[in-house]
């Protein structure tokens, strides 16, 4: 069983570290979206996962409970998005000398 899969990977137009959304498919049987990407200065990638505003608490929709899983996922995602991000506009390699 796949762990991961059917990574989709949203780029954004770069804004404070944010530069996609994405999705994923969590052991064949949970469907995972909304889940912003952001950029370290190291140039690792974090993971944001979605919570909902109720008054003035932030609730988490989801998240890894463990470190493992957690690491585990950023890793595959980090692979998709880097193989997304050759192609993509919004790539560093894609805007440096074109003036942007």
């Amino acid at each position: 069983m796949q762990t991961v899969s059917e990574i989709q990977i949203t780029p954004v137009k770069p804004n404070n570290g944010l530069r996609a959304f994405c999705s994923f498919v969590l052991y064949e049987a949970i469907y995972c979206s909304s889940i912003a990407l952001f950029t370290r200065q190291d140039g690792t990638i974090r993971l944001v996962y979605p919570t909902k505003k109720l008054g003035s608490k932030d609730l988490n929709i989801f998240h890894p409970i463990s470190q493992q899983i957690g690491k585990f996922i950023e890793a595959e995602v980090s692979k998709k998005f880097k193989d997304v991000m050759k192609n993509d506009r919004h790539s560093i390699n894609n805007t440096i000398g074109n003036g942007l």
